[in-house]
């Protein structure tokens, strides 16, 4: 099928909506996109070594310090779809709220979050699939791993081309197979931890492990530990905000969305806890052997302790990983398309981005777009060698804690007469919201602040040309990606065909929503 501009009509030239299939998705399905697009496995694999690293034994607080800024979150999210329903999400919600600039540079932040996580998902979808077929040696070779993970990603580009009823099809099978995984490890690990079969690393739950305030006793790591493992645990969570971007394709678009973002936080809450308590009594916080604290683990700890609590069925764990990475590949790329197809609608970037093709009822050319582009950051990072990967992680982080931060700021400043009349609207969209955002604010800062530091990090200190001071790697990664949308916004503002976006006349807080009825 041809993906020329002939058989795919600019979105603004359609009429009232932008050309996606409407009343496609139904809760379930949505909420199953949602917890996909989270990658639950993948995220507890690449991410809760370096968690554990950070907080020691104090790990299950993080998971409930992270939880509670994405669930404030999510209710901004909810109130703010209920009455505009747009795929752009954060940018044409921010965009109404603050206007075109603050509008179309949380939309950067929110693409590049979501293309620069691409290469990570590549990368463990890729290693896990040599590691399921024994081919370690592949799975240690960065041609191969990178070779691989190029597939994946062009191939789940192809897909998420083809239609949302095939991504919905194929999320319910990888998303089954991961939850099903996880349950089976979790319960083995439990039946060992409590039974006469529990290893020379295992430690009793403790109340403490769930005690915040231990964060600032001898050892805990204060303020620093702290909001480094709610910044990890905000990148755990993230993806969720995924089913809002398929808003225009869900049936009850209104009121749908919003019900499975809430739904699926309190799933994922209840995924994460299990999974960490398991795995931290089980393997212990210590700094060698299978302990979650040694560093040979960090990107990895289901590799580390499947054998151990599996033995020969450990390929189980491997088999999770491998299709929770594959899944969130697909599920990140359909609601960076749709961002960007928002962007394209609205004039803010090249119209190109507004295609949609007419019979798949997909956004073309942004998702090839995203795919080429993940493609080619992903290709880069290999280059750089593996330490690259928790630098990302973390610098993904921050960008997760500025565009979800600003949603949430939006809904209070777009709600506000309602909010003054006070009543349930006073909570729902105003102290909810606004504590979620100063919460993920907070973190944003410190974070950022200890991130300058040259030691943060793990791939090693930058030193500034003629200046001689030395960055942390992550601050690069992170500030500099979030950055860089400054001077592509200005240089968009003087082109034509965006300065009717810039100048408030395409997007306002009174335009219309572009969605099927």
């Amino acid at each position: 099928m041809s993906t020329s501009a002939r058989e795919e009509p600019a979105a603004q030239d359609t009429g009232s909506d932008k050309g996606l299939s409407g009343n496609t998705l139904s809760f379930a399905g949505t909420l199953v996109i949602g917890l996909a697009s989270v990658a639950p496995a993948y995220s507890l694999a690449a991410t809760l070594g370096y968690v554990v690293i950070a907080t020691g034994v104090l790990a299950p607080v993080a998971v409930i310090l992270g939880f509670i800024p994405m669930l404030l979150t999510a209710f901004a999210y909810r109130e703010l779809n209920k009455v505009i329903p747009d795929c752009g999400t954060t940018f044409t919600w921010v965009t109404k709220a603050f206007g075109p600039r603050t509008g179309w540079f949380s939309g950067w932040v929110l693409a590049m979050a979501g293309i620069i996580v691409l290469a990570n998902l590549a990368q463990v979808a890729a290693q896990y699939t040599f590691l399921l077929f024994n081919a370690d040696d592949l799975a240690d070779s960065t041609f191969w791993v990178t070779f691989l993970g190029v597939v994946f990603i062009a191939t789940m580009t192809w897909v998420s081309y083809r239609g949302i009823e095939i991504a919905n099809w194929l999320q319910n099978v990888l998303v089954g197979i991961q939850y099903v995984a996880l349950a089976i490890l979790v319960v083995v690990a439990f039946i060992a931890i409590f039974g006469s079969d529990w290893p020379d690393t295992s430690i009793d739950i403790s109340a403490s492990w769930f005690n915040p305030w231990e964060f600032f006793a001898d050892g805990g790591g204060g303020w620093a530990a702290l909001t480094e493992g709610m910044l990890l645990m905000i990148f755990i969570y993230w993806g969720w905000d995924t089913i809002l971007s398929l808003n225009e394709e869900t049936k009850d678009k209104g009121r749908t969305p919003g019900r499975a973002a809430i739904a699926a936080t309190l799933i994922l809450l209840a995924t994460y806890l299990l999974t960490t308590l398991a795995a931290v009594s089980y393997a212990g916080v210590g700094t060698t052997g299978i302990g979650l604290g040694n560093e040979a683990n960090a990107d990895d700890v289901f590799s580390a302790i499947g054998q151990p609590v599996l033995g020969d069925w450990d390929w189980i764990v491997l088999l999770a990983v491998l299709v929770s990475a594959v899944a969130s590949t697909q599920t990140t790329i359909l609601p960076a398309a749709r961002g960007t197809l928002a962007m394209g609608v609205y004039r803010a970037i090249q119209s190109q981005f507004a295609k949609v093709h007419p019979r798949f009822a997909t956004p073309s050319f942004s998702t090839f777009a995203i795919g080429a582009t993940a493609i080619a950051i992903y290709v880069g990072l290999s280059l750089m060698g593996e330490n690259v990967y928790g630098d990302v992680l973390l610098a993904i982080g921050l960008m997760i804690a500025f565009y979800y931060g600003i949603t949430a700021y939006a809904c209070v400043w777009y709600f506000r007469s309602d909010i003054l009349k006070g009543g349930k609207d006073l909570w729902i969209k105003g102290i909810l919201p606004l504590t979620g955002a100063l919460i993920l604010t907070f973190a944003f800062i410190k974070s950022a602040k200890d991130m300058l530091a040259a030691d943060y990090g793990y791939v090693g200190a930058w030193t500034v040309p003629g200046l001689g001071w030395e960055i942390g790697s992550v601050f690069l990664f992170g500030m500099g990606t979030i950055l860089l949308g400054l001077p592509v916004m200005f240089l968009l503002a003087r082109r034509s065909e965006q300065k009717p976006f810039f100048h408030g006349d395409t997007l306002h807080h009174d335009t219309p929503v572009k969605a099927p009825e």
